[in-house]
């Protein structure tokens, strides 16, 4: 009889998640709100901002304190459906 696989991430921690879409005015604030509604209190002192050489694309890599695969699967869901994010990392 085999033992369960334990959790490969164990909840609540610290986990950045590296958001990139198209360079927009208002990426960075619609990006923020979605984040808060999943992750409220997160740190935006320790966000990291990079823009693509030709300033089309934007990422974000914001750290949050991640209680469960529940809420990071509806931030992600909610992210994607913004229409702003390419992809979720």
């Amino acid at each position: 009889m085999s033992q369960p696989e334990p959790p490969k991430i164990e909840f609540p921690c610290d986990y950045p998640v590296k958001i990139l879409g198209r360079q927009c005015d208002h990426f960075e604030t619609t990006i923020f709100e979605i984040v808060e509604t999943h992750a409220p209190g997160f740190d935006r002192a320790q966000i990291s901002r990079k823009v693509s050489r030709e300033g089309t694309f934007c990422s974000l890599t914001i750290t949050i304190t991640a209680t469960g695969e529940p809420q990071l699967a509806a931030m992600h869901q909610a992210l994607m459906d913004s229409g702003l994010v390419n992809m979720v990392i």
